[in-house]
């Protein structure tokens, strides 16, 4: 290794140990009011509980772009970056559970919350944001990465706008050259929540496609000024793959 560049990666070894030591002192018991806890203690299980037994009702159908591979509930995810949009969380959390897959979660009482649902479906959690301590976040998400496993990102999260990528998927394909897969999960039949997200708890026995969109390919070498159509370019894949999902069930788009 280089002399110049061995400061330069202890300094991002260093950062990524001293985010994960910050989260374990955010997320501390201690930090909670005493409601906060028993909220903690019963809701993730409530949750998981509800979850498992409405989603196991829930009719899955595949599709994808031409020449795109979809991943089927039970794969073994690989080295890649996954974005979907917040409104599908809850249908995503149980089709795609037990992958071991790493989420970035806001430091927060709803992000803990979050973090220990997900948990529980067997997913493993980063905290960080994409618009505060997003750095350390990133760099946290590429140790996920250079250990082989995937990473995902609730592409418009965790406050929108509604439908617009964040840049953090990007900015982490460029850091690892990992690729960027899009999908989306449309229910039928859905109670359709009045937040920013339009989020989604879809209704039991209800179809829901699963809908993959292209892949997004980041260069390691891109500049700053490239990073922004490609965004751009993540955004149109996951639209599309919510479109077509949309199409799929004989829906209009809203």
């Amino acid at each position: 290794m280089e002399a110049s560049r061995a400061p330069h990666l202890t300094h991002h070894l260093s950062t990524i140990e001293n985010v994960e030591t910050d989260s374990r002192r955010r997320t501390s018991p201690g930090n909670f009011t005493f409601t906060q806890k028993l909220t903690l203690a019963i809701v993730p299980r409530l949750v998981w509980a509800l979850l498992t037994a409405v989603g196991h009702t829930w009719r899955f159908e595949v599709l994808a772009e031409e020449g795109v591979t979809p991943a089927f509930h039970g794969f073994t995810p690989a080295r890649e970056i996954y974005c979907f949009w917040h409104q599908c969380v809850l249908a995503c959390a149980f089709y795609y559970r037990r992958t071991n897959a790493t989420i970035l979660i806001s430091h927060s009482f709803d992000g803990e919350l979050i973090t220990r649902t997900l948990e529980l479906f067997g997913y493993r959690a980063v905290r960080g944001s994409s618009s505060r301590r997003g750095h350390e976040g990133l760099l946290a998400l590429r140790r996920v990465l250079d250990e082989g496993r995937p990473a995902i990102f609730t592409a418009d999260g965790p406050r929108g706008p509604v439908f617009r990528a964040k840049m953090g998927p990007v900015k982490l394909a460029q850091l690892t050259g990992a690729p960027i897969g899009a999908f989306h999960l449309q229910p039928q039949h859905a109670w359709t929540l009045s937040s920013w997200d339009r989020f989604q708890i879809p209704m039991p026995f209800t179809r829901i496609a699963v809908s993959w969109g292209l892949w997004t390919m980041v260069s390691e070498e891109a500049t700053a000024e490239e990073l922004v159509p490609l965004r751009g370019q993540l955004d149109v894949a996951l639209d599309r793959a919510r479109e077509r999902a949309i199409a799929h069930l004989g829906m209009k788009t809203s």
